[in-house]
């Protein structure tokens, strides 16, 4: 019976999830329009009849995160002028999360914001993944599902690697109760890196607390955005004297200088390039988005190797949705093959 009252809908972001969880379920995922009028407004139209029924909305916040957080908002008014019984906004990454405390003068503490903008424009509850401090959850006043892929991670590497020398390390302060979970399920000792922000981009690490020299360090984040803090990390890691630094994360954001400073640092550190394997295993197992984050690393870093924009390697149809360019992705994996790997090591 909840089967068949439930449907499930994906703005622009997460349609290809929509689509695996509706296969899943046995279900055919549900049809929305979303469009724009000649003033560049979004308008979205719920194709199905939603009276009385058990509805999920699928989106992510990741690039353009403004316009799918629009689009989410108008998504979920809609459905609740559609008089969906139940309303449930499913937001694998919750970019705002980071937004969590009002660290200057005069600013906002936007996580915040986002969360009862939510809750305005219809949500019953929220489901998402890893937000990046815990006490985000507390900015909702609807029930939350905060789901983590500590387990995922975990077993990856317990069924990878020998964990007889391995130490898991936090980055910083803030992410030692996330490490401590992680290491726990290892059953691995834990160490913290004392790290202080410079700015968006730049951070500033000194001492290691705790027994690295000569152990095999693995770090776990929940998102890795622009990768100053995993590179300055290694660097601290390295001159500590750790022998080899493995990496995952479960939002492989990799924003704005991310794809350099993790191209540089694989080529200069022995170990590094695990944290590639790691993400790559992550997004195969666990979709996040419309397109895997291992998957799009891939596809940005062999397009800069080729010369092409990124943006080349996809055409956006009628309703703004990303779909790959067959002839790009052949220039891909012949420079693939030409590298002595295998184009399923990037699908």
């Amino acid at each position: 019976m909840i089967k068949h009252g439930l449907q499930i809908f994906a703005c622009n972001a997460s349609r290809d999830l929509a689509c695996d969880v509706s296969q899943r379920l046995g279900m055919r995922p549900g049809q929305l329009e979303i469009s724009r009028f000649s003033n560049d407004n979004l308008r979205v139209q719920i194709q199905d009849n939603v009276r009385e029924r058990d509805v999920f909305v699928l989106q992510s916040f990741t690039e353009p995160v403004s316009e799918h957080i629009m689009e989410l908002l108008i998504t979920l008014d809609a459905l609740r002028s559609a008089s969906a019984q139940r309303i449930t906004a499913v937001i694998p990454y919750y970019s705002y999360a980071r937004s969590d405390k009002k660290d200057a003068p005069r600013i906002s503490i936007t996580g915040r914001l986002i969360a009862d903008m939510l809750k305005t424009a219809g949500a019953d509850r929220i489901i998402t993944m890893d937000l990046h401090a815990d006490q985000v959850h507390g900015f909702f006043s609807v029930p939350v599902d905060h789901l983590t892929a500590v387990s995922l991670i975990a077993e990856h590497f317990r069924n990878h690697y020998d964990l007889s020398n391995m130490v898991a390390v936090a980055t910083d302060a803030g992410g030692a109760k996330r490490t401590g979970r992680f290491s726990e399920k290892l059953g691995i000792p834990m160490a913290i890196i004392d790290k202080r922000r410079v700015s968006d981009t730049a951070v500033k690490q000194g001492a290691v607390v705790g027994e690295v020299a000569g152990r095999d360090v693995v770090i776990f984040e929940d998102e890795i955005a622009t990768a100053g803090t995993l590179v300055s990390s290694v660097a601290t890691l390295k001159a500590a004297g750790a022998r080899s630094v493995h990496a995952a994360a479960t939002h492989g954001v990799l924003c704005g200088p991310a794809i350099e400073r993790l191209r540089d640092a694989a080529k200069n550190w022995k170990g590094f390039e695990d944290s590639r394997a790691a993400m790559a295993q992550l997004a195969k197992t666990h979709r996040l988005i419309a397109m895997t984050n291992a998957q799009r690393w891939a596809f940005d870093y062999f397009s800069r190797e080729l010369g092409n924009p990124f943006h080349a390697a996809f055409t956006a149809d009628d309703t703004g949705t990303e779909k790959p360019d067959p002839a790009f992705f052949e220039k891909v994996f012949a420079f693939v093959e030409s590298e002595g790997a295998s184009k399923d090591d990037i699908l």
